[in-house]
């Protein structure tokens, strides 16, 4: 019998098996993951890392072959205004550092992330099994039973759900959601331009939605540009010229000519929030938990945020001799982020209703709001300190740099 499987071999799965197996080393761990091995190294996406998932990352020991493929957030401007508009004025800035050398977020690609986890997983001892799924799930008194798609039953103490914010795991367990469709899609993609970023990454607030330009190593940068669904899908399947002009048009020319290098892709944008993180011989983490709007670049970092509690949870269950997979054990992770997810998933909702708009009397409103807030330093410190992890209280100990 294993001691836990985690299903799902992204950077939260992976993260979890390194977390628990680098504290435990006695626990034995193992990752079901449905796609074949290739597929992860065809990833051309980049995620913008907080200061404090790149404390845990330091502590799992993969921070260090990260780092050189990364680029620091040095700077952030925010602007709102039209696609039209001939200037956009700005109306908040930041600073990145959030202590001496450490910047609020760095944008990492996310290939070079998994590569890192995964050979941490191979140091560890740590079997990733590709290309099987988990077909049926079973919690019993003592142990669970998964079914995968090769007919295998494995039998553990403890499954950990990391298959996404369709999780399959989730509804085999009952365990219901609050879902809506906002009606907007992400185009992610990657260019390149003529002048250097500095590091400065940009949120441009527009009628459609956010248009995030996030800094990569190099004159690059990674694009999140928000639009309506079917705008989107228009956009995507257009030809090369047709989408670097619409692009070109909200990027501006700050940084000169651009050239689109990456692929296209759009993903359907909406909230997911789990009504229960736990379940007997069950817990969910990264977006198996919850799926917010990129608009604040928090989806990601609230699964690092679930990999340490989890993580601290199990260990320090099992240092007492208990049954890690207990639903009573596992309640006490779930008190610890259902909260700050439930808040998060609020804010980046109203965030999004109050920008996506060009009602005028509401433009004028959540400007005044940016405004205020660049006048208040203090305030400003407070929402990098938000943002970047380092200002929560009782934070799991990875998040904070220490060894649990």
């Amino acid at each position: 019998m294993l001691d836990m499987l985690i299903v799902g071999g992204g950077y939260v799965g992976l993260s979890v098996a390194v977390a628990t197996k680098q504290a435990a080393p006695h626990l034995s761990v193992e990752v079901i993951e449905a796609a074949p091995e290739s597929v992860w190294q065809k990833d051309e996406r980049a995620s913008a890392i907080i200061a404090a998932a790149t404390r845990m990352l330091e502590v799992l020991g993969v921070w260090d072959e990260i780092l050189p493929h990364s680029q620091p957030i040095t700077s952030m401007i925010v602007t709102d205004s039209r696609t039209s508009d001939p200037v956009r004025p700005v109306f908040l800035t930041f600073d990145g550092e959030v202590e001496e050398g450490r910047p609020f977020a760095h944008m990492v690609p996310n290939v070079e992330m998994v590569r890192a986890l995964r050979g941490a997983c191979e140091r560890l001892g740590i079997t990733i099994r590709h290309g099987v799924s988990a077909t049926g799930f079973a919690a019993g008194p003592h142990s669970a039973n998964l079914t995968l798609s090769n007919g295998e039953v494995l039998e553990t103490k403890l499954v950990v759900a990391c298959d996404g914010v369709r999780s399959k795991l989730r509804d085999m367990a009952d365990i219901k959601t609050v879902r809506w469709d906002y009606g907007q899609s992400g185009i992610v993609t990657t260019v390149e331009h003529e002048r250097p970023h500095n590091g400065c990454a940009e949120e441009h607030f527009l009628p459609s939605g956010p248009f995030a330009i996030l800094p990569l190593t190099g004159n690059r940068s990674s694009l999140v540009w928000t639009e309506r669904t079917g705008d989107a899908d228009r956009l995507v399947a257009s030809d090369d010229l047709i989408f670097e002009e619409e692009l070109q048009r909200r990027f501006g020319h700050k940084l000169g000519a651009i050239t689109v290098v990456g692929g296209r892709k759009a993903f359907p944008l909406g909230l997911t929030l789990s009504r229960a993180f736990v379940a007997p011989r069950l817990a969910l983490a990264g977006d198996a938990a919850h799926g917010i709007h990129p608009i604040s670049g928090q989806g990601l970092n609230l699964g690092f945020k679930d990999v340490a509690a989890l993580a601290e949870t199990i260990v320090e269950a099992d240092r007492l001799g208990l049954d890690i997979g207990a639903v009573h054990i596992l309640e006490r992770y779930q008190s610890w982020r259902r909260f700050d997810t439930f808040r998060m998933g609020v804010t980046t909702d109203v965030l999004n209703r109050l920008f996506s708009n060009d009602i005028a009397p509401i433009r004028i409103a959540r400007d005044f709001g940016l405004g205020v807030v660049e006048r208040l330093p203090k305030l400003k410190s407070y929402f990098i300190g938000e943002a970047a992890g380092t200002k929560a209280k009782n934070s799991p100990r990875l998040l904070m740099g220490e060894t649990i």
